[in-house]
């Protein structure tokens, strides 16, 4: 009887257990094929709460145990000094493939497409890895987010309807910490954009940067960055250097021209806030106007070297190179640069040797935070794991007095040999 009780009782749990499970909010495990549709608009990551402080002790694998974004130290808040970041490109564009194999990861709710329905969806997954880490910022690069379209015109239209959707998702915290032009990846680039030879393919480039210029500027991000990967040469029997590098400095002059033409000024620029989400954008003087929540947007200018990785020799070699070409060309004053960690591995440096030589200069802005590993001549991105390496980094960012309005931006790709949407946390 007893048993029978115990039987009957499990049955009606399971019955409770059923029907709440069937009215909760709906989800994209991974045999669940329905998440593809159009309009879906379910919980990506089911079973993930916010992830939260928990302290050294926590035995809970999705927690911080040492990251406590609220607590003070040295004056300022840890999330003030990390001002961390997720890079879309390699969370929820990388596909895990190298140059011998194929993609080994796929999202559940990937169909095999880059239609802008898909870019849609992307980018609400974005949102809530974004929210449940209780991170502020994120990065990308426009070509990740929208696809190309037939024209030009047809591909701004693609970006800007990508681009509404975003600004309706980060609300009024939520910013771009920076975006970017992909400048790389189509074959028109195959010998560079700000230093092609073919004048059309320049002029393309330029209306690129110019739009996701404009669109980072719309969304209230903190700076733009130049990543110039295929801005170098493969030999120098058919390359004539010192035009190159005075087309790569005319460019990057065009682009200071219209930042500050467009608003997108240093120091100058608040973008204010209602409930609604953005309101309006005020430049000083006009500040004490303002009846609504603002914050500061500063818009500054990176460069990101890089030593080679597609070409053979990158112009912005290493920092000090950066440094030297922005000194020669006259725009010392209108860039700083973003370090990443496994290019300073390329170069032949630490990555603290990189980040003092920006330091000194008054150029550190940003730093992409990975590392690489020093027997492999190519770019891992993998995440740090050395705690030396990480505390050097720190003594720096401490020395500098912080990065804003730069930050911590995690460029590393995702574990490849062992994937699930949970590996993202």
């Amino acid at each position: 009887m007893r048993v029978q009780t115990s039987l009957l009782l499990l049955f009606c749990l399971t019955l409770v257990s059923s029907k709440v499970l069937a009215v909760g909010p709906p989800t994209c495990p991974a045999e669940d094929t329905g998440c593809g549709d159009d309009e879906w608009q379910g919980e990506f990551f089911p079973g993930i709460p916010k992830i939260n402080y928990e302290g050294p002790k926590s035995k809970n694998y999705l927690a911080y145990k040492y990251y406590n974004a609220e607590e003070e130290i040295l004056g300022k808040k840890m999330k003030d000094w990390l001002r961390f970041s997720v890079a879309f490109w390699h969370t929820f564009r990388g596909t895990g493939a190298d140059p011998f194999g194929a993609p080994t990861k796929f999202w559940p709710w990937e169909d095999g497409t880059n239609s802008l329905a898909m870019a849609k969806r992307r980018m609400r997954a974005n949102f809530e890895l974004i929210n449940k880490l209780g991170v502020d910022y994120w990065c990308f690069h426009d070509r990740d987010i929208a696809p190309d379209g037939k024209t030009l015109e047809e591909t701004n239209k693609n970006l800007d309807e990508v681009i509404a959707v975003a600004k309706e998702l980060q609300g009024s915290k939520i910013r771009p910490l920076w975006g970017t032009a992909q400048l790389f990846h189509h074959p028109r680039y195959m010998h560079g954009g700000a230093t092609s030879t073919e004048v059309g393919v320049y002029a393309y480039a330029a209306a690129q940067v110019k739009k996701a210029m404009e669109v980072t500027h719309h969304l209230g991000g903190e700076n733009y960055v130049f990543w110039g990967g295929r801005e170098g040469y493969q030999t120098l029997l058919n390359t004539d250097m010192g035009k190159e590098l005075d087309h790569m400095a005319r460019f990057l002059q065009a682009a200071v021209d219209y930042k500050k033409k467009i608003g997108f000024n240093g120091n100058m620029l608040f973008i204010c806030f209602n409930s609604h989400g953005i309101h309006h954008s005020v430049v000083l003087p006009s500040l004490k106007v303002i009846r609504v929540f603002c914050i500061l947007v500063a818009g500054t200018l990176l460069i990101e070297p890089k030593p080679q990785e597609p070409t053979k020799h990158q112009y912005d070699w290493d920092a000090a190179t950066a440094a030297n070409f922005l000194r020669k060309y006259g725009l010392l004053d209108e860039f700083k640069l973003n370090i990443e960690c496994n290019h300073a591995t390329l170069a032949g440096h630490s990555c603290p040797h990189e980040l003092e030589t920006a330091r000194i200069n008054g150029l550190l802005g940003n730093i992409d935070a990975n590392t690489g590993d020093p027997q492999t001549g190519w770019d891992t991105d993998q995440f740090m794991t050395d705690v030396a390496e990480a505390t050097l980094v720190m003594l720096t960012v401490v020395k500098n007095g912080g990065l804003a309005p730069g930050g911590f931006n995690f460029d590393a790709k995702l574990q490849v040999f062992h994937f699930s949407q949970y590996v993202s946390f």
